[in-house]
């Protein structure tokens, strides 16, 4: 089966057949478009405290324009540090119970396809009027934190503020000059104390997490595939993997996510929290330390796993992201859950933190907008705009919606696979089992790195076993990538 006999495949229109079938909505009703003409521009500030003097930039990708977060930090006597994160008031201009509102509610997160983003938000809202763009005034809530000098959080404050980003920049870029492999970003040039603020951010970053691994935060790095597309055609697939200035947002989002859930349990309000629990495929992660000569405990211990992460990375970083995928899949998956003052924290287990919300991204997060709006009601010393009863629903619906769109997500990637795999039927591949259930054995091909199911041989496979595979069958329309198994590698 050759790639060009392929019939011609319009990917966003798959993409829209993959959302409804899983109960997502595409396409925003009339009611919500009526509503985004009735804004007359972003809001304006009334009690804000004006930070936009201060060096605000944002960080994201290449081809971002939904811009949630800015960062600044300072330091200061003794060692320790404040850092500040800006996160875009959404709720200034979505109110609860609008069209619009009720729309973000149905699908709770935005879709990302390989041909086209399905925004939570219209986009002249995400994109524009609530979204931090780059030298535009904008409404935010601000996280306050002081950092002590081993990285831990000292105190923290919340409030309304009025921002400015004065840098739009990209990962990619901003890694490579700061691992001194690239040159300095031409925009960072031309803001006078950037450069030194970044690399005060940088160092920061390094000292929160340094902080979070001695507490028994997990060493994973991972490698996304992500289609490259040319004139709307898919013509390759890159792995894309964490870098300097990607730990870097991470770290600050993670402090402003902790004092975020901090700030509500302080003000005796019960909260949406994000959790990952601790491992019942614990036994399954002892077992593949035990392939690599190392012993874990018998009872889940984050410490001791990342310990042996580190070293597993040490002695092999090049195929450690296949052991880092195979420990996240054998974690399971984040859920939402509500927690009441008073309630012992679940906590995030592989992040090694107790108190944790999703809070950094409220035009793309339907949970970041419920928790900015239960902040907002402290700033306004209002009741929480959620009854316990709502706040319920809508932690199943947040968890049950993103498991939904990380499904059309994949199924999407693996069209888009397809269309570079289907000329290699009856090629061989080295392979990660990613997935092993009653309902099927799911691989990971390394190299390209594509998605799969195993349909032959998936007799006593497991998680994390590495595996020789055979590609037998693909499936535009279905998404479908099949394998058997040729043999069974042993551990590197």
């Amino acid at each position: 089966m050759q790639i060009d006999s392929l019939p011609q495949i319009d990917l966003t229109a798959l993409a829209r057949q993959a959302m409804l079938e899983r109960h997502l909505t595409p396409d925003f009703p009339l009611e919500v478009m009526k509503e985004v003409s009735q804004f007359n521009g972003p809001a304006q500030p009334t009690h804000h405290a004006d930070l936009r003097s201060l060096i605000w930039c944002s960080i994201d990708n290449d081809d971002s324009r939904d811009l949630d977060q800015l960062t600044y930090a300072e330091a200061l006597p003794g060692g320790e540090y404040k850092i500040y994160v800006a996160i875009a008031d959404v709720d200034s201009l979505v109110k609860k119970g609008s069209a619009i509102d009720q729309y973000a509610q149905t699908n709770t997160t935005s879709v990302y396809t390989p041909t086209k983003i399905f925004p939570m938000l219209p986009e002249r809202l995400s994109t524009d009027l609530t979204s931090l763009n780059a030298n535009e005034d904008r409404l935010a809530v601000v996280s306050e934190v002081i950092v002590k000098s081993d990285g831990g959080i000292k105190s923290f404050k919340l409030y309304p503020a009025y921002v400015r980003n004065h840098a739009k920049l990209a990962y990619n870029s901003l890694a490579a000059w700061l691992d001194g492999q690239g040159p300095i970003p031409e925009r960072v040039t031309y803001v006078p104390g950037l450069e030194t603020q970044l690399h005060l951010q940088d160092k920061i970053a390094h000292v929160l997490r340094n902080y979070r691994h001695d507490q028994g935060a997990l060493t994973l790095e991972t490698i996304e595939p992500q289609p490259i597309i040319k004139d709307g055609q898919i013509i390759d697939m890159k792995a894309s993997e964490k870098n300097r200035t990607r730990n870097l947002i991470e770290d600050f989002m993670i402090t402003a996510n902790t004092a975020t859930a901090r700030f509500l349990k302080e003000y005796q309000l019960p909260s949406l929290r994000r959790v990952v629990r601790i491992p019942k495929r614990w036994d399954r992660i002892r077992e593949i330390a035990e392939e690599y000569g190392e012993i874990l405990p018998e009872e889940p211990d984050a410490k001791s796993l990342d310990l042996f992460l580190i070293r597993r990375l040490f002695r092999d970083p090049l195929h450690f992201p296949d052991l880092s995928l195979a420990v996240i899949k054998l974690l399971g998956n984040g859920e939402y859950i509500v927690e009441y003052p008073g309630d012992e924290s679940v906590g995030h287990f592989s992040l090694a933190v107790k108190d944790y919300t999703h809070s950094t991204a409220p035009n793309r997060r339907y949970p970041d907008l419920i928790t900015q709006r239960m902040v907002k009601s402290v700033f306004d010393q209002n009741p929480s705009p959620y009854t316990s009863k709502e706040l319920e629903s809508l932690a199943r619906q947040c968890t049950e919606k993103e498991d939904e769109a990380e499904k059309v997500e994949r199924r999407m990637k693996k069209s888009a696979s397809i269309l570079l795999l289907s000329s290699k039927i009856g090629e061989k591949f080295p392979a990660l089992v990613t997935g092993a259930s009653p309902k099927g054995t799911w691989i990971r091909v390394l190299s390209p790195p594509v998605d799969g199911k195993l349909i032959k041989g998936y007799e006593n496979v497991d998680v994390g076993d590495s595996i020789q595979v055979e590609l037998v069958h693909v499936d535009m329309e279905k998404g479908f990538i099949d394998f058997v198994r040729v043999s069974k590698l042993k551990p590197r």
